[in-house]
């Protein structure tokens, strides 16, 4: 997911407490330096102060980050000659989601046979559509590549 151009995450969204892993190929990336570290911290207050020297890839900085609590994902990037991308004074800040915690409750109207088998439908389908996609990136390059070789019966042998 781009959130900013040059800025990439593995995730759709952020949620506190888990772990991003973040992706830069903005200004200093492109100047060629060898080290870039990222600077961040959460909420307006920017609690929990922290540096991460970033590894250098052919897809850019890259590091993984435990997203604590607060409002937001502050952050700027800094390379080894004190050079920083810090989104001309701006800082790169993005909104973080609380992690769903909350169980469903189904009171006595909701509680119904009908409602119960709509749920479980779409559990399958759910699963049925997990399986298909599974299938579908295990084994087609096999087949694309030709690599894919079908098991024979011992009729066939």
């Amino acid at each position: 997911m781009e959130l900013t151009k040059n800025i990439f995450f593995n995730t759709d969204k952020l949620v506190e407490n888990t772990k991003v892993k973040i992706s830069y190929t903005g200004q200093l990336f492109q100047n060629n330096v060898e080290e870039v570290s990222i600077h961040y911290g959460f909420g307006s207050n920017w609690d929990n102060v922290n540096d991460i020297e970033m590894k250098k890839t052919d897809l850019g900085f890259q590091a993984e980050i435990e997203l604590k609590e607060g409002e937001t994902f502050n952050f700027c990037f800094k390379d080894e000659n004190g050079n920083w991308d810090n989104n001309n004074g701006e800082n790169y800040v993005f909104p973080i989601e609380k992690m769903q915690t909350e169980l469903l409750v189904l009171d006595e109207e909701n509680v119904s046979l009908g409602n119960a088998r709509k749920l479980r439908k779409s559990y399958l389908w759910s699963k049925k559509i997990r399986l298909a996609v599974y299938k579908i990136i295990t084994y087609l390059p096999k087949i694309i590549s030709g690599n894919y070789k079908r098991k024979l019966s011992k009729n066939e042998n």
